[in-house]
């Protein structure tokens, strides 16, 4: 009896322990599952901490950036994770600033760019979006200005487009029409400048207002008739000494009869702005993105704008196109951010509102935007497609338009005539070329 208790209390223990080895290792799991668990919900916040993680995106640019709210607000609102940070660089030190930073390997992450876009292509500095979906969104009208060697390197901003504001109240007090021909509106400057009232008004400290309103004159009387010259000159087989010559010798008669003055030297954009919207010039060339800044100024001012006249009664030109281009950084770091960016802006709801604001147009397939009544007497020219930038065919442009204006300053000044004008555009190119080769 006695050994049979004795094996019974053996197996007692023996099983005892073995439950209680059991229920360390149940235990033991049990913390493991826990930790585990810990861990899990760790990894899911931490996953949810690098998707929420928000995103600086750098946009360089030589407007305002208040011109860029209506599309920069509505993106950041519904892409709380991206933010963006505009920088502001004024146009004569754009290419300077912005080719120091890309040279660093640095820079914006989205460049606004405009005809100095084929000279970054050509840098390896942009990202190639021929293969991007963005780029199928876009006409080509609009992609091939920021195209180079067949590829693509930026789309397209809302259209842009320059001609004459003119004061629809002081043209009525002195029973002025709008001109028809270039002789027209030579009068017009005549017959305000006898009545003490000053004809136009030219923010001429910048190389860029009186290169653009003898382009007008240009785009009349020369590219109306030479539609192949901008690939023969951007290739150098043709030059615009002998054939521009006679066309900026009649330009030249606004600042030899005294209209455009040296005194205009000394102003820049918002002087001239500021002198227009008061009512102290009766005409002034600029275009649709000054509307805002106008009625800011003058909420009263009646104004209109006509386009660019010629020798002979016609339609006339505006000269304009895409208003620069929106292009990548080749080195960015945040590569989906700038396209989802770039996709964010080509929707039609964006172009509308923003071509609405800008009286501009989209090149996005499919949008459509009219212009607002200031633009009327411009509408024939509009529908004869009398709108174009010879600059945005060239290599280099940039450094070619800004000579050009530079050389018309000297010329308002005094410093050179109208074939010193012409050689130094020559010169310029012909430098460009041969630092592409």
């Amino acid at each position: 009896m006695k050994r049979f208790l004795s094996i019974i209390m053996t197996i007692t223990i023996c099983l005892s322990l073995v439950l209680v080895g059991c229920q360390k290792k149940q235990d033991k799991k049990d913390v493991q599952d826990k930790q585990e668990g810990k861990d899990n919900e760790t990894a899911a916040v931490t996953n949810k901490e690098e998707k929420e993680e928000v995103v600086t995106l750098k946009i360089m640019g030589w407007d305002n950036e208040s011109q860029q709210k209506v599309y920069l607000e509505p993106f950041e609102k519904d892409n709380p994770n991206i933010k963006i940070e505009y920088q502001f660089v004024d146009n004569k030190q754009f290419d300077n600033v912005l080719n120091a930073q890309l040279a660093a390997k640095e820079g914006p992450d989205i460049i606004i760019a405009g005809a100095q876009t084929k000279n970054l292509a050509a840098a390896g500095y942009l990202l190639d979006l021929t293969n991007e979906e963005i780029a199928s969104k876009y006409m080509e009208t609009g992609l091939s200005a920021f195209s180079f060697d067949g590829k693509y390197y930026g789309i397209p901003k809302i259209s842009w487009f320059e001609g004459v504001f003119y004061n629809k109240k002081i043209f009525a007090e002195n029973n002025i029409e709008i001109p028809k021909t270039y002789d027209e509106w030579l009068d017009i400057h005549e017959k305000l400048k006898e009545a003490g009232i000053k004809p136009q008004i030219m923010g001429a400290k910048s190389w860029e207002p009186m290169m653009k309103q003898s382009m007008g004159l240009l785009l009349n009387e020369f590219y109306s008739k030479n539609e192949n010259f901008d690939a023969e000159f951007d290739s150098g087989e043709k030059t615009v000494d002998g054939n521009w010559n006679d066309v900026l010798e009649k330009w030249g008669l606004l600042v030899e009869r005294g209209y455009v003055t040296k005194e205009m030297l000394g102003l820049d954009y918002d002087q001239a702005l500021e002198e227009f919207s008061l009512e102290k010039a009766a005409m002034w060339d600029s275009g649709p993105w000054s509307d805002v800044a106008l009625k800011e100024k003058n909420p009263d001012l009646d104004y209109g704008m006509f386009p660019f006249p010629g020798y002979e009664e016609g339609t006339g030109w505006l000269v304009g196109g895409p208003g620069g281009a929106f292009c990548i950084n080749k080195d960015t770091k945040h590569k989906e951010a700038a396209l989802k960016f770039l996709d964010y802006i080509s929707k039609p709801e964006i172009q509308i509102a923003w071509a609405k604001e800008q009286s501009g147009s989209s090149f996005v397939k499919g949008v459509e935007v009219e212009l607002g009544s200031v633009y009327d007497t411009c509408a024939e020219a509009f529908k004869a497609g009398n709108v174009y930038c010879p600059w945005n065919n060239w290599f280099g442009a940039q450094s070619i338009i800004m000579e050009m204006g530079k050389a018309q300053q000297e010329f308002i000044a005094g410093q050179k005539s109208i074939d010193e004008v012409v050689k130094a555009i020559d010169k310029k190119a012909e430098e460009v070329r041969k630092n592409r080769k």
